[in-house]
């Protein structure tokens, strides 16, 4: 007989309806109508590429698993229309409180759902791991901790608040690897804990719809939405090109391996996140795609290898080297772009002020990655607490645990 889980029956259902409650509740008192000035058509085709994007890329993205492909899509699917919805009323909470303005709206919904991205990112790090339960629990604290860090970047820090949605990369993995740190390890010899070709090919045809619609994830609230789009595809094509040149010079026998394919051919839009607004160049893009499609390759061997045995790091999706290291180039060559254009325009004749250019802006990449780190690290113990009904190391990975799966799913 397939495996119970009573926790999650008695309890994902109230909780469940106990949020959508709240939700309602707060949405009827908030939002009693939206002006139809605050919705403008020209940005819906945009918002729709944003939405395919987070939802059937990232979720067919996920499933790299053999025997996990029911929970990687469709936990997806329910993080980010339960997430959507909180992430509006976050940023109504904020606009309540003068903390940050907002309005309702497509912006308002373009906000949530690029916010959700940090909360799939994560998710990738831990998965197969978490229950649906701290799945949520975990969303709802990432969304509250992300938008207090945006409102540092935006308020101390002078970040302009759309360049802030940017971080949800470098926000996301990096809060996700601090998560999974504090879960048990899984036994190195566990079969459940790999891929298959069916899964491959799955996970790959959700990278493609991914590389087709981060262009217009990178200029749906940009000021110069044009030259973002072409910085950014321009940078993807780069990666792409780089992924498949890299995995054969990689390999042993010359071969393509699809994992490097998975992970690198999105490099160059991570890195596209806080540069392609400001980019001037074409070039730059595609060297900054280049280069970010060298480092998820060359950080898959050393990562894996190297860095996550010592810190007993299991990242189930690879989203450090797919998402965090990208955005770490992104950053810093955001920080380097803008400190070098202001001192041209300038004429390199006011170096204090550069210099208090470039403590502002390498203090937003700070603050973001040292808070996802930190407060990762405490979700992550908040999960693993008795309440939560954590899943056993055994069950790690495992559709079964969840999902009517038939035994021909399984043998597979």
């Amino acid at each position: 007989m397939p495996p119970r889980y009573p926790s999650s029956r008695c309890r994902l259902p109230w909780l469940l309806l106990l949020l959508q409650a709240l939700l309602l509740a707060r949405a009827f008192f908030a939002f009693p109508g939206a002006p139809a000035s605050s919705s403008p058509s020209e940005l819906y085709p945009v918002f729709q590429d944003v939405n395919h994007m987070v939802i059937f890329g990232f979720g067919f993205f996920l499933m790299v698993l053999r025997r996990y492909g029911f929970s990687s899509t469709g936990f997806n699917f329910l993080l980010i229309v339960l997430g959507v919805q909180c992430s509006v009323l976050v940023q109504d909470l904020l606009d309540l409180l003068n903390i940050q303005p907002s309005e309702f709206g497509i912006k308002s919904l373009a906000r949530a759902v690029m916010s959700m991205t940090a909360v799939v990112i994560s998710t990738g790090a831990v998965l197969g791991k978490a229950n649906p339960v701290q799945l949520i629990v975990m969303s709802l604290v990432e969304l509250i901790i992300f938008h207090l860090s945006r409102c540092i970047n935006i308020r101390v820090l002078q970040v302009p608040q759309n360049l802030t949605l940017m971080h949800v990369h470098l926000f996301g993995a990096y809060f996700g690897l601090a998560v999974t740190s504090r879960f048990p390890e899984a036994a190195p010899g566990l079969d459940k804990n790999r891929s298959s070709p069916k899964s491959e090919l799955f996970s790959v045809l959700g990278t493609v719809f991914v590389w087709m619609f981060w262009p217009s994830f990178n200029s749906l609230l940009a000021e110069s939405r044009w030259q973002a789009v072409l910085n950014t595809y321009l940078a993807l094509a780069v990666s792409a090109v780089a992924a498949f040149m890299l995995s054969a010079l990689t390999s042993k026998d010359g071969k393509f391996r699809m994992a490097h394919i998975h992970s690198a051919v999105l490099a160059g839009g991570v890195t596209m996140s806080s540069t392609a607004q400001i980019i001037q160049h074409p070039w730059i893009a595609m060297i900054l795609g280049l280069l970010g499609s060298v480092i998820s390759i060359l950080g898959s061997h050393c990562l894996q290898r190297c860095f996550n045995p010592p810190l007993k790091l299991q990242d189930t999706s690879g989203v450090h080297f797919t998402f965090g290291l990208p955005a770490v180039l992104g950053a810093v060559a955001a920080v380097l772009l803008r400190v070098v254009q202001q001192g041209m325009v300038e004429q390199w004749s006011d170096l204090p002020r550069l210099g208090y250019l470039t403590f502002f802006e390498v203090g937003a990449f700070c603050q973001t990655i040292s808070t996802a780190l930190i407060t990762g690290l405490i979700t992550g113990l908040i999960l693993n607490i008795k309440l939560l009904k954590a899943v056993h190391v055994s069950k790690y990975f495992d559709d079964q645990f969840y999902w009517e799966v038939s035994f021909q799913m399984i043998s597979d």
